[in-house]
């Protein structure tokens, strides 16, 4: 019988290799990016959420066919926003979190600060 050390150990090899290929498991996105990209559109436009809402269909998953919640997609808008903000965040979290998932602590991040 594994033990469970070895039943962790696999696993975390499993899924480095899949994220390597750029794999990922877990359900899919409620709101995909032509979605996001109608809403900032129309938003630009005037239009809220709620009027929005009706006209987007999720394509995929369990909810296939029906409306995405408005949390959905204030959540998905506050997910943009922050990728935004913080382009460098993004781009180094997978890195991250496989440091971490390979039991690496990820050293602190240098901030420089310059006075006026």
């Amino acid at each position: 019988m594994p033990s469970g050390e070895n039943i962790r150990e696999s696993t975390l090899e499993g899924l480095d290799t899949a994220s390597r290929k750029g794999k990922h498991g877990g359900r899919p996105p409620v709101i995909t990016d032509d979605m996001l990209h109608t809403v900032l559109r129309r938003r630009a436009n005037g239009e809220s959420v709620e009027q929005i809402q009706p006209d987007l269909i999720i394509p995929t998953g369990k909810r296939k066919g029906r409306n995405p919640s408005v949390a959905s997609i204030y959540r998905a808008l506050a997910e943009h926003a922050k990728r935004e903000a913080y382009p460098e965040a993004a781009e180094k979290a997978p890195a991250d979190f496989a440091a971490l998932q390979a039991g690496e602590v990820p050293g602190p991040r240098l901030l420089l600060v310059t006075s006026p």
